[in-house]
């Protein structure tokens, strides 16, 4: 099996299947797991590199006004690579290639048997449904029922654990900073899933744009900062905006410390097998004392903001 994938949450994906060896093609964002380099790049993003969040949105806005695409296929990649199946998706033109440039990249090889998976997860159980697809497309179904299985297990732990808290604390997602976006998707089931209560979002919904007055009438008990396709270190550099981008003197998350920086391009943003541990962390940010393993595991990827923008370890509450 030649296996071409366009997006990183698909090869993480064929990857937790056992078929790493089998990728023939990534695209320019696949970067976990580890042994991913050297294989041929199938993508490559049309937009110019931006410093800030809101010269990244700015762009991708006139991009999609102009009905543009933000990532391009290499066509002649794609033709080396000679794929037997390639998994794409067509949840948001803004994460990968869209599903009409898959296509009409596939018609220029003039290859009939190349079969296209494509994903579209909005909720938990669509992601359990793309492994599963996956998998089949592989010729690894038995072993797509068996990763489900022990990711179910782990989700239904933290959720036990979970519902044992005194409390249901608020949870804000921020999914961009500027113009502050809300995590929607998946992310309100992970949020109910950690014991918290999801601002905002209903499970399903795309991530809204919320305006400052918007933005004043919540009262979160916990926020939660990860950027889609920001990691740790990049959405750190942009700490300064935070002060102005949220209500920050009036929230009572940020006078707690309950203000938490995660890595949003490994975690939470990838509908993949990573999606457990995004839920491990978002247990710790709702109830630390509770899931104190998962915040020592966690450390690397996640930091605690005070109101004066200090950082602190995340396994050290």
């Amino acid at each position: 099996m030649r296996i071409a994938s366009l997006l990183p949450s698909a090869t993480e994906i064929v990857c937790a299947l056992g078929a790493q060896s089998e990728l023939v093609g990534i695209s320019h964002e696949c970067d976990f797991p580890d042994g991913l380099q050297g294989l041929p790049v199938l993508t490559r993003p049309r937009l110019r590199p931006a410093r800030s969040s809101r010269e990244i949105d700015a762009a991708v806005r006139d991009v999609l006004r102009d009905a543009l695409a933000v990532y391009d296929i290499d066509v002649d990649a794609l033709r080396e690579a000679r794929p037997d199946v390639i998994v794409t998706q067509d949840l948001c033109d803004v994460c990968a290639v869209s599903l009409d440039d898959v296509r009409a990249a596939v018609a220029r090889l003039a290859r009939s048997d190349v079969r296209i998976v494509n994903l579209h997860p909005t909720r938990l159980d669509d992601i359990w449904a793309d492994i599963c697809r996956v998998a089949e497309a592989i010729g690894r179904a038995a072993d797509g029922e068996a990763l489900i299985d022990q990711l179910q297990a782990r989700v239904a732990a933290v959720a036990a654990r979970a519902a044992a808290a005194p409390d249901r604390p608020r949870v804000l997602a921020v999914e961009w900073i500027e113009p502050v976006m809300i995590g929607g998707v998946w992310m309100p089931e992970l949020i109910a899933l950690a014991g918290g209560e999801p601002l905002v979002t209903r499970p399903g919904d795309h991530a809204p744009t919320l305006s400052p007055a918007d933005l004043a009438a919540l009262d979160p008990d916990v926020v939660l900062i990860k950027p889609c396709g920001f990691t740790l270190e990049r959405t750190l550099e942009e700490l300064e905006l935070l002060p102005r981008a949220l209500p920050w003197a009036s929230y009572g998350a940020v006078a707690q410390g309950r203000v938490y920086v995660a890595d949003g391009n490994a975690f939470f943003n990838r509908p993949g097998p990573r999606i457990v541990e995004s839920l491990e962390i978002l247990a710790a940010c709702a109830h630390p004392a509770l899931f104190a393993a998962a915040r020592r595991a966690h450390a690397p990827s996640v930091v605690r903001l005070d109101a004066e923008l200090r950082r602190h370890a995340f396994d050290q509450g």
